[in-house]
């Protein structure tokens, strides 16, 4: 795990999350593996390797076939099941996780399900410049659409999620309609 630790916060070292408080963008990737390891009491090394390179591929310089050669064909297989492909058009790379959803692995579904954990709470409590709080609304709402279609969900860990949910939901609802923050997610 240290390995995938060192080499997703390499491939990160420039980047920051899109918030005003530009956090670095490794502390994302070590949350994610965090709440599999801590919250969901996961202890398989593999998943949470490609918790901490779950975004390498997507965001950064790093390959496939590079995670494959350095970690491992099941490490890679997991990364490449929640890659998006930067190719396609935004609304097709969201469209399809929610397509793809039911059709991940055991180990891709929570990996997914963490990420979105984090990511909700970012959006609630760090978000991206310029996200008003209708633009906050409809992620979160496009999240629960990609958990829901989940299969096999992690009990502890979807309660996590769920209750972030709420917590953002609970956020907002004292927000401006057209407010916006400066703040991370991804």
């Amino acid at each position: 795990m240290m390995k995938a630790l060192n080499f997703s916060a390499q491939r990160h070292v420039n980047q920051r999350r899109k918030g005003g408080d530009e956090a670095p963008y490794i502390n994302h990737p070590i949350r994610v593996a965090y709440y599999l390891a801590t919250v969901a009491g996961i202890e398989d090394s593999q998943l949470i390797a490609a918790a901490l390179l779950h975004d390498t591929v997507e965001d950064t310089s790093a390959s496939a076939d590079e995670i494959r050669t350095e970690f491992g064909e099941e490490v890679a297989t997991i990364v490449e099941e929640v890659t998006d492909d930067k190719s396609l058009e935004k609304g097709v790379r969201k469209q399809y996780q929610i397509d793809h959803a039911p059709h991940v692995s055991w180990a891709a579904a929570q990996l997914k399900l963490a990420d979105k954990l984090s990511n909700v709470e970012d959006v609630a409590h760090a978000p991206p410049a310029g996200w008003s709080v209708k633009h906050r609304h409809e992620y979160i709402e496009w999240t629960e659409q990609v958990v829901d279609g989940l299969p096999d969900r992690h009990p502890v860990l979807e309660e996590a999620y769920r209750r972030a949910v709420e917590r953002a939901r609970a956020a907002l609802a004292t927000s401006e309609p057209n407010e916006t923050f400066e703040g991370n997610s991804s």
